[in-house]
């Protein structure tokens, strides 16, 4: 497995090994050892898996705040997306900043999203499963977001608002400037 920490602190792109043959492939998709190795030593304590039907849905951005703030593994085993992790905790020099990554099952990569980051995805290829590890379970009276069209965060999406397939609940999401203190750096 590589390990590369990306461009803000405590995000980490995970590149399993997978072998495969004329039979198809195997992988170790999660090795607690390698993953300590690489800096992630948080006990898993849920599994989520999602699909999407269309090219399109945005799912987020999502975080939960303490005291039952997730850290998430994320990876697609269909299709595939452009996964985002905001930056916000106040007072991170990295406050507000995003980083996107391609996760497809083409790729096999991995993303380590920390507690403090609010994180969300769109699909680019219509029958897309992400499955994701968390270090809490779902907690409703702590699930928050942020509005994934803010301006402020300046990211590319691959669909424009008309296009995008969103649940009612992330319309309504606030933006940067309006989202409470939920994490400080």
């Amino acid at each position: 497995m590589k390990a590369t920490n990306l461009k803000l602190p405590g995000l980490i792109l995970i590149e399993p090994n997978i072998f495969r043959d004329s039979r198809g492939f195997f992988s170790e998709t999660y090795n607690a050892q390698q993953f300590a190795e690489a800096g992630i030593t948080e006990a898993f304590v849920q599994d989520n898996h999602s699909h999407s039907a269309d090219r399109g849905v945005i799912r987020g951005l999502h975080f939960q705040a303490p005291p039952h703030a997730q850290d998430k593994l994320v990876r697609v085993s269909r299709g595939a997306i452009l996964d985002v992790a905001v930056d916000i905790r106040v007072g991170s020099p990295t406050f507000g900043q995003h980083e996107a990554v391609v996760l497809s099952a083409e790729n096999w990569h991995q993303l380590w999203v920390p507690k403090g980051f609010a994180h969300g995805f769109c699909t680019l290829e219509p029958d897309t499963e992400v499955q994701y590890k968390v270090t809490e379970f779902y907690a409703p009276e702590v699930d928050f977001g942020l509005a994934w069209d803010d301006p402020a965060l300046g990211i590319d999406w691959p669909v424009r608002g008309e296009e995008a397939v969103l649940s009612p609940k992330d319309r309504k999401h606030p933006r940067l400037a309006e989202l409470p203190e939920h994490f400080s750096y």
